[in-house]
């Protein structure tokens, strides 16, 4: 029998396997897919290498201690990662401004500390300054709500009881105000636009986005971004030869069919591997494949209302991921280690609800091998664009989709045309292109099992922020819930909700939490 059984070996499993073998525990860590990493694994074609889901993190600089409270909890990411890996894993800070905002006929650059992106956009704006300033203590006052969500999801029921009596009507206000809300408030154009432009990096549209969410994500920022030195695949390279090392195991290939549930408390799983199935026994189990995965690994009888909670819930918006790859100097040309948001117009809020069809009306462009001072090879971009699933609805599920030809034709017609559009924006970049790949929502769900292919899993929204259903502690004794799904949307919060669910499983991790 194994002390816990963590089911994913993404960012939110390894933390969950990596501390609880800190902690003296055995972890059996089950990762269907071949390759372990998550969101977080890279992969080669020929000369490139290319990063799936890691684009720039924060809260792992020098200064991440700073910041009131709000920098506390953003800091706590870098603090624990640093005990958790023996400060193996280091980081490379980006070009400043690090997010840099394409309109039509208009630029703007966001920098670090907020101080300097303040000053900017008064400078580029001077007839906006109530409503910049306005902004600006919009955020402060949402980010102080910062502590009170993270305990929200991760304190026992009695604790949230309470918590509920004290902050709820706040925590409420601020999870049903929208980006939208406070957008609205702003007269310029063009201003709205570069405050609400970077709503991709929690996946929900202005409309539905809590402007908590909006306000903690971007504040983050604040104290600079950076890349991990050697990608993102260096978290589990790292993370998870702790496992190991105290006498647990990292089984790759390993697909959960089944929670196994015995008198009412979670006792072990039942996957396939090998076309086999097996089971394992355990003291504990932390899902971090979703919990819209984890629900349906269960007996519907078991905890049957939490259930039907959770299926209620709507995925989020899914994404194209164009990868490219280039032969020559393309910092010479013009690319850097910022971040390029392109917006077809000030309508930052539409999405390409028919791919294939005319251009994307925002594309997210990242040079990840700029951003990495060890990287080696030849260089690389990824160009992504929200999209609505439902183009892919009759692929998605599946397993033959990728060699339907309806279904590669659509592929190819996206493809091309983000490549075109892509070189209308960076056309000293266009004759550099040697290869290019891409990846749909059918990707997605294949590689990370997400619910319709999307981007951060579950639809972020007020619901899902406040309410008792995405918690690490969940109504089946002996069952945590780990990812992205819990804590929000990003690299951060699936590692601090993996970690909160180890100390959910093991409390002598908590003074670790509770001190960083």
């Amino acid at each position: 029998m194994w002390d816990a059984i963590v089911i994913g070996s993404g960012i939110s499993g390894l933390a969950a396997g990596a501390a609880l073998s800190r902690a003296g525990k055995r972890v059996l860590l089950l990762e269907q897919h071949m390759t372990p990493g998550g969101q977080t694994q890279t992969y080669r074609r020929g000369d490139w290498t290319f990063a799936t889901g890691v684009h720039y993190l924060a809260g792992v600089g020098p200064s991440y201690r700073a910041g009131g409270r709000f920098g506390r909890v953003i800091g706590q990411f870098g603090r624990l990662l640093d005990w958790l890996s023996d400060g193996q894993i280091q980081f490379a800070p980006l070009a400043n401004p690090y997010d840099i905002v394409r309109l039509p006929g208009f630029e703007f650059g966001i920098e670090h500390p907020e101080a300097a992106y303040r000053s900017a956009l008064l400078e580029r704006f001077p007839h906006d300054a109530a409503d910049i300033d306005r902004w600006f203590d919009a955020c402060h006052a949402a980010r102080e709500q910062a502590y009170a969500l993270l305990a929200l999801h991760s304190a026992p029921l009695w604790a949230t009881f309470a918590l509920h009596m004290l902050r709820g009507a706040d925590l409420n206000r601020w999870a049903r105000h929208t980006l939208a809300d406070e957008l609205a408030r702003i007269s310029n154009d063009k201003l709205r636009a570069v405050l609400g432009t970077r709503w991709p990096d929690h996946g929900a549209p202005p409309s539905r986005a809590p402007f908590i969410e909006h306000a903690i994500v971007t504040g983050a920022y604040n104290e600079g971004a950076y890349y991990p030195v050697g990608g993102p695949a260096r978290f589990a390279e790292v993370l998870a030869p702790l496992v190991s090392a105290a006498g647990g195991e990292l089984r790759l290939g390993a697909d959960v069919r089944r929670i196994v549930v015995e008198r009412g408390r979670a006792a072990g799983v039942v996957y396939s591997a090998g076309g086999e199935d097996r089971e394992e026994r355990a003291r504990h189990v932390i899902g971090a494949m979703g919990a819209a995965n984890i629900v349906r690994a269960l007996d519907p009888a078991v905890a049957h209302e939490w259930q039907q909670q959770v299926q209620a819930m709507q995925p989020g918006l899914s994404f194209l991921l164009l990868s490219i790859g280039f032969d020559g100097d393309i910092a010479a040309a013009g690319a850097s280690s910022a971040n390029v948001w392109i917006h077809e117009s000030t309508e930052i809020e539409r999405i390409w609800t028919y791919p294939g069809d005319g251009d994307a009306p925002g594309l997210f462009v990242s040079f990840q091998s700029l951003k990495d001072p060890a990287y080696r090879g030849l260089p690389t971009a990824e160009v992504l664009a929200m999209v609505d699933s439902g183009s892919f609805a009759q692929w998605l599920g599946d397993a033959q989709a990728p060699r339907q030809a309806s279904y590669l034709a659509l592929k190819e017609k996206c493809a091309a045309r983000m490549l075109a559009q892509f070189g209308r924006h960076f056309p000293s970049l266009a004759g550099m292109v040697r290869f290019h790949e891409l990846a749909t929502p059918v990707t997605q769900q294949h590689y990370a099992r997400t619910p319709a292919g999307s981007i951060y899993g579950t639809e972020l929204s007020a619901e899902r922020m406040t309410g008792p259903v995405l918690r690490v502690r969940t109504p089946v004794p002996g069952l945590a819930l780990a990812g992205q799904d819990v804590f929000g949307p990003g690299l951060p919060g699936s590692f601090a909700s993996g970690l909160y669910a180890a100390a959910a499983v093991e409390p002598t991790l908590w003074p670790r939490l509770l001190q960083a």
